[in-house]
């Protein structure tokens, strides 16, 4: 009778698994009435972020003073972010405006494939340029040597690889699971608010998304960090104020896009899946996806010396 109570329940359980070849985004449902400015507001920072990414990369390869690791790491991290926000905003702008919030299961997968793939990306570009920056200051003689580009080539391959297999690893953990719920309370394909749909206990899915948020978080910002621990013990030791001035005029654009990066992603993917309400979720969510991808631009263009002058120069020859 065990036998077959159990045979009968996880058949029914396969059956509603069948059934789902589709999930339903919730979004920003709670805020209905705000939905209309939430489009404008959102779709004002997509075109920012877009616009300022593309200029960037457009800037770095035009402009032979930026042919430097530095910024083709920078050029890299903002191609990434363009394709990131591109797998995620323009989904979310068109159910805010009430077009169709169903996803297949297939299209679902996808989503969370190419956002944990260039989401983990950016984390170890990230920490390429923080390892770029400690060079550039602690190893100065030795830097073209150290950073060329061959080693510059294995840094961005590293940082897509490990994207790519973290990202195979957790679309295949959490889409075995038999689903027996659509609604999903989010604006994208997450993992945890999809693990939620499932009929199973999800323990132990929850574990490997710790364990793998712990490496490509923490992991990350140790070797930042111990980073910096060497570039500010090393600008310390120089004699001049104006050159200490410029040591750290070098790594502030980058360490300030770290913080929020690192932070962010920490506070989402760190904490205790219990502890935010729906809507506390989803306002973490929007600075990581919308927020920090224009960031980048934005600290990289108004900070940084070298891109404004090389900004000048574009526009000066055009006008010209």
């Amino acid at each position: 009778i065990l036998l077959h109570f159990r045979f009968g329940d996880h058949s029914r359980m396969r059956e509603n698994y069948t059934l789902i070849t589709e999930f339903i985004l919730q979004g920003f449902s709670s805020f209905h009435e705000h939905q209309i400015t939430l489009f404008g507001v959102f779709l004002a920072l997509y075109v920012l972020t877009l616009a300022g990414n593309v200029i960037i990369v457009s800037i770095i390869r035009v402009d032979r003073h930026l042919h430097t690791p530095m910024y083709f790491f920078l050029s890299m991290l903002s191609t990434s972010e363009t394709v990131y926000t591109l797998v995620i905003l323009p989904r979310m702008l068109s159910s805010l405006v009430g077009m169709s919030q169903s996803i297949s299961l297939a299209g679902c997968a996808t989503q969370m494939f190419f956002f944990v793939t260039f989401g983990i990306t950016n984390c170890f570009l990230l920490t390429a340029m923080g390892y770029d920056r400690y060079v550039a200051i602690c190893n100065p003689l030795r830097y073209t040597v150290i950073m060329n580009k061959r080693v510059c080539a294995q840094l961005v391959w590293g940082a897509c690889s490990i994207g790519l297999i973290v990202a195979i690893t957790q679309v295949t953990s959490v889409f075995r699971l038999p689903f027996c719920a659509t609604k999903v309370a989010h604006f994208f394909c997450d993992i945890r608010p999809v693990m939620k749909l499932s009929c199973v206990d999800t323990t132990v899915n929850e574990i490997l998304t710790l364990i793998i948020s712990v490496l490509v978080l923490v992991v990350p910002m140790g070797l930042v960090f111990i980073s910096y621990v060497l570039i500010i013990s090393t600008i310390l030791k120089i004699a001049s104020a104006e050159g200490r001035k410029k040591a750290f005029a070098t790594c502030a654009s980058h360490l300030t896009v770290v913080i929020v990066h690192y932070g962010c992603a920490s506070i989402a993917y760190l904490k205790p899946k219990s502890e935010n309400t729906r809507d506390q979720d989803q306002l973490i969510s929007v600075t990581y996806t919308v927020i920090t991808p224009l960031l980048n631009p934005v600290v990289y263009t108004l900070r940084n010396k070298e891109v404004k002058d090389a900004l000048f120069r574009a526009v000066g020859g055009k006008l010209s």
